[in-house]
């Protein structure tokens, strides 16, 4: 592979396949906490809805809505998505149906004491969910997230087939230019590898950030590391019933 395919072809397609990437995962977040903390919901309704969508984009194809999106919708709505607002769009929805799961999940395994000691407090709804249920269950949310990030950076080699230039699509444009299918997709599968590396070493860090905030740390034995807690006077906001009611002030 020459330098000019690799500068032309390649290195574009590496940064546009990292742009999908983050722009799903942010959507894909940002529906998965609102989805997610709605199936926890009091109202009856709320969780009927907040379910009713998890099944649907749960149940669906990434790739079929993605052609959904672009083929299909602009004749309905009267106007067209670029394929890459589509990509975005189609896993963005479907990978935040998976993530809704994890947090509410997270959220219930919270131990109804917990919430209890917020309603003696008497936080709000609101207030229960940011300084009790969240700064707990954040930290079991993570490693599930991680597995969710590198699917979805797998997930991104589908926008090829509407002709957005990722790296995977690069890769299809070198082999046709070169005839060479070994060498290309050999450093595509290298360039999957080191981000997906990147985002598990990251996640883990983040994990053992959010646990050492909790006052959760790694005790070392012969057989590996355990987890104890250990809450500490500089903990969170729901170490102790008292830091909670100072932080809601």
């Amino acid at each position: 592979m020459t330098a000019g395919l690799w500068q032309n072809w390649v290195l574009p397609g590496i940064w546009i396949t990292l742009q999908l990437l983050v722009a799903s995962a942010a959507l894909a977040a940002l529906v998965a906490f609102a989805v997610g903390t709605a199936r926890t919901h009091r109202s009856p309704v709320v969780r009927f809805l907040a379910g009713l969508y998890t099944e649907v984009f749960r149940g669906t194809s990434a790739l079929i809505l993605m052609f959904w999106l672009f083929f299909v919708l602009p004749p309905l709505a009267g106007w067209q998505l670029v394929p890459m607002w589509a990509a975005i769009l189609a896993l963005g929805l479907s990978y935040g149906a998976y993530g809704a799961e994890v947090v509410r999940g997270a959220l219930n395994a919270v131990p109804k004491a917990q919430r209890e000691a917020g309603v003696a407090l008497s936080f709000t709804p609101w207030q229960r969910l940011r300084l009790v249920l969240l700064p707990q269950a954040v930290p079991e949310m993570i490693p599930s997230f991680c597995n969710l990030l590198v699917e979805l950076l797998k997930g991104t080699a589908l926008v090829s087939l509407l002709g957005v230039g990722d790296v995977s699509f690069a890769a299809y444009l070198v082999r046709l230019a070169t005839q060479e299918s070994g060498g290309i997709y050999t450093v595509t599968l290298v360039v999957y590898f080191v981000i997906a590396l990147v985002i598990t070493r990251s996640m883990k860090a983040l994990e053992r950030r959010t646990k050492a905030n909790l006052g959760v740390v790694a005790k070392r034995t012969g057989t590996g590391p355990r987890w104890r807690t250990s809450f500490r006077a500089s903990g969170t906001a729901c170490s102790s019933p008292s830091r909670c009611s100072r932080s809601a002030r």
